[in-house]
């Protein structure tokens, strides 16, 4: 009797005992079709605007072609140049070697705006100027030292500074005033003790006039005074202010530079009418300019379209090499004086002394 026929030992044919048989295949699961509509895809997000201080900026300067960047020859004559500020460039002489020294052009350099290139300026301009034969003086009017320190004078190495020439009677200028490695070219020092000056001169009768009254001496010594003030409104900035009949405003194209410059015409409107009527603003001066950048254009063509001809042609492009100089302590005239920024504060010196001829 075969083993399949025992009750208990029947299996399939081609499985073997403890198998299970093959599941049957998965079928696909069918859902019927949808009547819904699809629902629609969400609107894409529209760019943010910008804030609404920008509403009034005008739009970015067209970019300018080979053209116009360039002199070409023209049957009408030969088309003047463009500059970054839109305008065609002056062709400014080369600035004559002086006839003789004195009275000095004081001209301060103020911005209450902090980082807009000040210190930078005045150094540079001055190293500029002086290579044109004029006698330059340096007064560094912030009690951080910045314009010592940038043409190699450490502040807290001085035993006198323009600190004890402001307040004390019996030192004069030729005590106080250094010689630097530039030809023609002298600093009046600050350090931290300047800092004391804004405090104890609101007791001084004539407080205002107390820069003025010790600048007068040295006034005939000199073809350029240049006053690197502090970046606030203060007394100080005040005194730079009253002392000075020109006054050059640093002004970093960017759009918080901007905003603060109203209030520094106002500043300046005051000093005319109560302390010193003389005052004129020379220029305006466009700094840390990238051309590269929306925002720095439309900034700098805002300056343009409400000071005009206040701006000057000259504007100072954004460069490794500044504080480069600031270590080695000497102006770019001299550390780099084949580079882009140097020519650039050659190009600005001959429009001041274009416009304050000095010497």
């Amino acid at each position: 009797m075969n083993e399949s026929t025992f009750p208990g030992t029947e299996h399939e044919m081609g499985h073997l005992p403890g198998q299970y048989p093959a599941p049957d295949p998965v079928q696909p699961i069918s859902t019927p079709p949808s009547h819904e509509p699809t629902p629609p895809r969400p609107a894409p997000v529209p760019p943010r605007s910008l804030p609404d201080n920008y509403a009034e900026m005008p739009k970015p300067t067209a970019k300018l072609t080979a053209e116009d960047l360039a002199p070409v020859n023209d049957p009408n004559g030969p088309r003047q140049k463009i500059g970054p500020t839109g305008r065609p460039l002056p062709d400014l002489p080369e600035p004559l070697p002086p006839t003789k020294t004195g009275p000095a052009q004081v001209i301060a350099m103020c911005n209450q705006k902090g980082g807009v290139g000040k210190t930078t300026t005045t150094i540079n301009l001055g190293a500029a100027i002086a290579e044109t034969g004029r006698k330059v003086l340096l007064i560094d009017f912030d009690p951080q030292g910045s314009a010592s320190i940038g043409l190699g004078v450490q502040p807290h190495d001085l035993e006198l500074s323009v600190y004890n020439l402001l307040m004390q009677r019996d030192i004069t200028a030729d005590e106080v005033i250094r010689a630097t490695n530039v030809p023609n070219l002298d600093l009046l020092p600050a350090n931290i003790d300047l800092s004391a000056a804004e405090v104890q001169l609101v007791q001084e009768v004539a407080r205002e006039y107390t820069l003025q009254r010790v600048l007068d001496p040295i006034i005939p010594l000199y073809d350029v005074i240049l006053i690197d003030c502090a970046p606030s409104l203060g007394l100080l900035t005040v005194n730079a202010l009253t002392a000075s009949n020109g006054i050059v405003v640093p002004l970093e194209c960017e759009f918080f530079a901007l905003r603060g410059l109203a209030m520094l015409t106002d500043t300046i409107a005051k000093v005319q009418d109560r302390l010193n009527p003389k005052l004129e603003i020379v220029g305006i001066l466009g700094t840390m300019f990238d051309g590269r950048t929306t925002h720095a254009r439309e900034v700098l063509d805002r300056v343009v379209q409400a000071f005009d001809e206040r701006v000057f042609h000259t504007v100072i492009r954004r460069t490794v090499k500044f504080p480069e100089t600031t270590v080695v302590g000497e102006p770019i005239t001299t550390y780099a004086p084949s580079s882009q920024a140097a020519t650039q504060y050659r190009d600005l010196a001959k429009e001041v002394l274009a416009r304050c001829p000095a010497g």
